[in-house]
C-alpha cells in the first residue's frame, strides 16, 4: 500500500527541485535544493529495514556537507571582498553541486547509498536527483578545464569500480557515473542534447529497474536463476541494458552520437577519443553481464514465486525504448 506520507513528500521532493531550477537567485536555488533533501530522506526511511534507515543517514550527510560548502561559495562570490578569488569560488560551487550528484572523484558515498535501497528509491536516486544539480551546473557553465577533469574521473572511475561488482545496485550507480561525465560534456555546447541524453537515460533506467523490481532482483546470481524462465524477459534485459551501454542499433546510442558530433564540431577531438576509449571499460562488464545471462542456465533450488510476464506498462516501456531509435528515424524521414 502506498502511504499518503509517501505521496506528500515525492510532491514536496519535485517542487523542491522545481524551486531551485526556476530561481533568480543563488540563495533560492539552495532553498530549493534543501527542500528536495528533506523530502526525499523520509522516502528512504523504512522502519523495517535498517539497511534503508542507514542510507538515509548517509545520504543525509554528504547532501548537507555539500549544502554548506555550496552555501559558503554562494556569500564568498556575492561578497565584494574577494572578487579575486572568484574562479576558486566558483570551483568550489561547482564542486559542491558534483558532490550532490555523485560525480567523481566525489562519488564516495554513491554506491553505499544504492546499496542500501529498494529499486524504488534507486531510481529517484538514478534520475529525478541529478536533474537540479545539473542545471545549476549549466547555469554556471564557464570552468570547462575543471568540468573536463572530472568528466575523465568520472569515465576512469565508473569503468574501473565496475568490473569488479556482483551487486546490480553498484552497478547501476557506477554506470551512472559514467552517465554524468558524458552529461556534463553534453551541456558544454547545446542544452537540448543534455536534456535528450537525460529523457533517454530516464527512459532505459526505469526498464532495466523496473524488470528488477518485478522479479525481486539484487545480485548476478539470482538475474542468472530468475530469467532463465522468460526468454522474453531475457531479451528485453540484454537489449536494453546493451542500449544503456550505448550500443549503435537502440535508443542509448543517439545521446552519445550527439554528444560526440557536438564535441567534434567544436574541435575537442582528444577529449571525445578519450570518453569513447574510456566509455568501452564499462561496455566490457555490461557485454559481460548480458553473455553470461544469454548463455548460463543455472538451476537452483528456488522457492521463490515468479510472476508471469504479463506487465503491461513494463512491456509497453521496453518496446518504446527498443524501438526508440528506428522510430525517431522514421519521424524525421516523414516530418
Amino acid at each position: 500500500m502506498f502511504n499518503i506520507y509517501k505521496l506528500l513528500f515525492t510532491l514536496t521532493l519535485m517542487i523542491g527541485s522545481l524551486i531551485s531550477i526556476s530561481s533568480y537567485s543563488w540563495l533560492g536555488m539552495w532553498m530549493g535544493l534543501e527542500i528536495n533533501l528533506l523530502s526525499i530522506i523520509p522516502l528512504f526511511s523504512n522502519t523495517k529495514n535498517m539497511m534503508n534507515n542507514e542510507a538515509a543517514l548517509k545520504y543525509f550527510i554528504t547532501q548537507a556537507l555539500a549544502s554548506t560548502i555550496m552555501l559558503f561559495s554562494i556569500i564568498m562570490i556575492s561578497s565584494n571582498f574577494f572578487s579575486n578569488w572568484e574562479n576558486n569560488f566558483n570551483m568550489i560551487f561547482n564542486s559542491s553541486l558534483l558532490t550532490k550528484m555523485g560525480a567523481a572523484p566525489f562519488h564516495f558515498w554513491f554506491p553505499e547509498v544504492m546499496e542500501g535501497l529498494n529499486w524504488m528509491n534507486c531510481l529517484i536516486l538514478l534520475t529525478w536527483q541529478k536533474m537540479a544539480p545539473m542545471i545549476l551546473i549549466m547555469y554556471n557553465n564557464k570552468m570547462i578545464e575543471f568540468l573536463s577533469m572530472i568528466i575523465l574521473f568520472s569515465m576512469l572511475i565508473s569503468g574501473i569500480m565496475g568490473i569488479n561488482q556482483t551487486s546490480l545496485r553498484k552497478i547501476m550507480a557506477y554506470s551512472s557515473i559514467n552517465h554524468i561525465g558524458w552529461m556534463i560534456s553534453s551541456m558544454f555546447f547545446l542544452e537540448s542534447i543534455w536534456l535528450i541524453y537525460f529523457i533517454t537515460y530516464i527512459i532505459i533506467s526505469m526498464n532495466i529497474i523496473l524488470i528488477f523490481k518485478i522479479n525481486n532482483i539484487f545480485y548476478l546470481k539470482q538475474l542468472f536463476i530468475s530469467l532463465n524462465n522468460m526468454p522474453i524477459l531475457k531479451m528485453f534485459f540484454i537489449m536494453n541494458f546493451l542500449s544503456l551501454g550505448g550500443l549503435p542499433p537502440f535508443l542509448g546510442f543517439l545521446p552519445k552520437w550527439m554528444t560526440i558530433q557536438t564535441m567534434i564540431e567544436n574541435n575537442f577531438y582528444l577529449m571525445s577519443m578519450i570518453m569513447v576509449l574510456m566509455t568501452l571499460m564499462t561496455l566490457y562488464f555490461y557485454m559481460r553481464i548480458t553473455f553470461t545471462s544469454l548463455m548460463i542456465n543455472m538451476n537452483e533450488l528456488n522457492y521463490y514465486f515468479q510472476k508471469p510476464m504479463k506487465n503491461f506498462l513494463l512491456m509497453f516501456m521496453n518496446m518504446l525504448s527498443i524501438l526508440g531509435l528506428f522510430l525517431i528515424t522514421l519521424l524525421f524521414n516523414f516530418f
